[in-house]
């Protein structure tokens, strides 16, 4: 037996997940994260000795998991390293069952807990606030449809920057990652490739480009990885990986002014008001059913974004500054061309913008209602 893997049961246990995912179909995306995705993401996070890893919407644990072989490749067995501690919630009742076996298997110091993270949150302090951690992780269901209720009557002080959009709930579940997220923490989410786009060039206002703004001008926004089409197994539209940290603000902004800059989010003061826009949209193999990220793929996009690289046609640095002129316009291929194609919407962002337009009409008409019955107007107008 000394020649056996020591981590073979875990890797047979993942293979069957993957199989058992390639075999739901769109289903999967609810519990799955493509292998090699997970890995590049716990590439970015790169645990360090005795932190606490959360994932709100853990699914079987894929993301956390692939932290905690990051954290082994990097300290092997090492006792006098102190150990990661990881927790996650999953609103699923078989995917939880899964997750739980996911850690135990893999031999993890983990807490995973059963319920719905946007409206009851598991993980609480004693005074009932959300407990922050040092590693933050997730890929939650893309444009998820919320009531407006989950936002207004949060009671964790969650979504102070701005309500979401009842068609896509992206910037709640960042804003609810960001607020369990300790000073000088990091944390990284997949997200649709609107989430960073939606909104911007838009007359007026528009509440998902207007939260996107705060997190812009208060400098957490610390990179975004374009993926390429085709690697999940939900949809086949690319995703972004977005990376922020979490600093304390020393000051209060005056009006108008661009927001003090953190004391303590972690990051280098040279990468201090900058963004990295990485555009991996050709960083893959083709293959069936779904494309994938190689092991070279994953090393050049972790060496730019770990080594804060520009590289032709993959990266750019940009000045917080230009994306404020780009009306905070985070996506990668507006910064980075590969090879020049015009760029095509995909299906389910066209259909989140049309249920935006819709949401935007309504609000309107009541507006309109509202002033038309306050002139007396209206029931002529209905007569």
């Amino acid at each position: 037996m000394k020649d056996v893997e020591p981590d073979i049961l875990g890797r047979a246990y993942e293979y069957l997940i993957r199989k058992f995912a390639e075999g739901q179909g769109q289903s999967a995306g609810e519990f799955y994260t493509p292998r090699e995705v997970a890995i590049l993401m716990s590439h970015i996070l790169d645990p360090e000795p005795g932190e606490e890893i959360y994932d709100p919407a853990c699914g079987s644990s894929g993301l956390l998991i692939k932290c905690a072989l990051r954290f082994r490749e990097k300290h092997g067995a090492d006792t006098q390293v102190a150990p990661l501690r990881f927790y996650g919630q999953e609103i699923n009742h078989a995917t939880f069952a899964m997750s739980r076996m996911n850690v135990f298997i893999h031999d993890m110091e983990a807490e995973i807990r059963l319920g719905d993270t946007m409206n009851r949150p598991a993980f609480l302090t004693d005074d009932g606030r959300l407990r922050q951690f040092d590693k933050v992780t997730a890929n939650p269901m893309w444009n998820q449809d919320f009531p407006l209720s989950t936002y207004e009557q949060d009671t964790y002080g969650r979504f102070n920057l701005g309500i979401p959009p009842k068609s896509t709930a992206d910037w709640g579940w960042i804003q609810h990652m960001y607020g369990s997220l300790k000073d000088g923490g990091k944390m990284a989410v997949v997200l649709d490739t609107g989430a960073v786009a939606r909104g911007s060039g838009n007359t007026g206002s528009n509440r998902e480009r207007d939260i996107r703004k705060q997190f812009v001008e208060r400098d957490q926004v610390e990179a975004v990885i374009l993926l390429p089409e085709n690697l999940f197994y939900n949809t086949t539209a690319p995703g972004i990986i977005m990376v922020l940290r979490r600093g304390a603000w020393p000051c209060a902004p005056t009006p108008g002014a661009r927001p003090c800059a953190p004391t303590s989010d972690g990051r280098p003061s040279a990468q201090r008001g900058q963004i990295l826009l990485i555009n991996a949209s050709k960083e893959c193999a083709k293959g069936k059913p779904k494309n994938y990220l190689t092991e070279e793929n994953i090393a050049r996009i972790g060496d730019v974004y770990l080594n804060w690289r520009e590289v032709e046609k993959l990266s750019r640095i940009v000045p917080v500054e230009e994306a404020v002129r780009n009306d905070y316009n985070l996506g990668p291929s507006r910064y980075v061309a590969t090879d020049g194609a015009e760029e095509v919407l995909p299906v389910e962002e066209a259909v989140v913008l049309l249920a935006e337009s819709e949401e935007d009409r309504q609000a309107a008409d009541g507006e309109l209602d509202a002033v038309l019955s306050k002139l007396g107007l209206r029931a002529k107008i209905e007569a």
